[in-house]
């Protein structure tokens, strides 16, 4: 098996070593908007919602958003990662052109792409639990685990994101799915008030998101509180949205690097 997947681990040394030059600005970045997310949304807003008797979920409002806002930055990150980077590799470095000429088959430079972005996923989210640890927003020791839920959540975006971008030749064509798919999940898929209260055309639209899913599983884990039912929906749906993205983003690759 680690004969299997070196060449993969070769693409992700290369992810990485480009990453070497940028990685300062990200870091800060990934400890900023936390804390200001947080600070703003968790206390400022929170602290009216409480005061108002108006918590969701009978807890306070820093508990509910805090799970809300990992998943979603794993969201968000996964779309940044899986979109314009993966185009950029077939039409401005041509990377991807440049692996496959060396003994990488197609699935290689899939799944070492995918590897970086995974670890990107872990570090950002890692940072974020953190933050969320110290404002208090961690109720359970079964929050530890909304960290690989978070990476999850954002597998579940960067695979079928990067089948999409393989596809594309114009930038343009991401601006669509920034503003129709990722900022409406984004706001209206549970992170900051129950979906529960949308009409119920929204409401079951918001259940067949990703991000509710993610939202839901790491709220879940980080107060403690579990209902199985959804867990085992959670974990079957997530999953089955990364198996198919990589399935697809190997014949979209594959026709894009030898047509």
């Amino acid at each position: 098996m680690t004969q299997a997947l070196a060449p993969s681990l070769r693409v992700y040394e290369y992810w990485l070593m480009q990453y070497r030059r940028v990685w300062r600005g990200s870091i800060v970045s990934s400890i900023v908007n936390p804390v200001f997310y947080l600070g703003a949304l968790g206390i400022g807003l929170g602290t009216l919602v409480n005061k108002s008797g108006g918590a969701p979920l009978g807890v306070p409002y820093l508990d509910f958003v805090a799970p809300g806002m990992l998943a979603s930055a794993a969201m968000q990150l996964a779309a940044s990662e899986a979109t314009w980077p993966v185009m950029g590799s077939f039409i401005w470095t041509r990377q991807y052109f440049a692996m496959i000429t060396a003994p990488l088959g197609v699935r290689n430079v899939v799944f070492g792409h995918q590897l970086w972005m995974l670890a990107r996923l872990a570090a950002t989210s890692a940072i974020y639990l953190a933050v969320i640890a110290a404002f208090g927003g961690v109720n359970s020791f079964w929050g530890i685990l909304a960290l690989p839920a978070a990476v999850l959540v954002g597998w579940a975006f960067t695979a079928p994101l990067a089948a999409y971008a393989a596809t594309q030749y114009k930038q343009g064509a991401f601006v669509p799915v920034n503003r129709f798919v990722i900022l409406p999940m984004f706001l209206f898929s549970g992170t900051f008030f129950p979906v529960a209260r949308l009409p119920l055309l929204l409401e079951w639209l918001a259940y067949a998101t990703p991000l509710w899913h993610g939202v839901d599983l790491c709220r879940q884990l980080t107060l403690g509180e579990f209902d199985a039912s959804l867990l085992v929906v959670h974990l079957v749906y997530l999953p089955a949205l990364v198996v198919a993205g990589l399935v697809v983003a190997e014949r979209t690759y594959g026709k894009r690097l030898f047509s």
